[in-house]
């Protein structure tokens, strides 16, 4: 696994020249990666959303990551202390998977082996 600057961005087609940076991505084709950055869906994409983020947003970057492929999404809502992770279906739309909270562990269904203790992500440093 290889972590990238988020200041490189993900084309969600070489087809279509829209361009985002989400919060995290994992992206497991070496082929779509260029120098500068990612051209089609990662596998997976993260979205740790802030008070400033809209709804407005919120829902261009979902149709927008349902429609170019990405297999998971997960939402992260740091002040709700809360996780959505939507999958795609077999008609290629997503399905709310499961909403986790703060004392959950998160379980991705692309990679078995990765487990997310949400209680980690949530803890406050005093």
């Amino acid at each position: 696994m290889r972590l990238y600057d988020s200041k490189k961005s993900q084309k969600a087609n070489k087809d279509i020249y829209t361009v985002v940076q989400p919060d995290l991505c994992v992206i497991c084709d070496k082929s779509k990666l260029d120098e500068q950055g990612c051209i089609g869906a990662p596998d997976l994409i993260v979205e740790i959303l802030s008070k400033g983020n809209t709804t407005k947003e919120m829902k261009i970057k979902y149709e927008l990551y349902e429609e170019s492929g990405v297999k998971e999404y997960w939402v992260i809502y740091p002040y709700e202390e809360n996780l959505l992770q939507f999958v795609l279906n077999d008609k290629q739309k997503y399905e709310l998977n499961s909403i986790y909270v703060t004392n959950d562990v998160l379980t991705s269904t692309l990679f078995s082996d990765l487990r997310v203790n949400l209680e980690e992500i949530f803890l406050e440093e005093e």
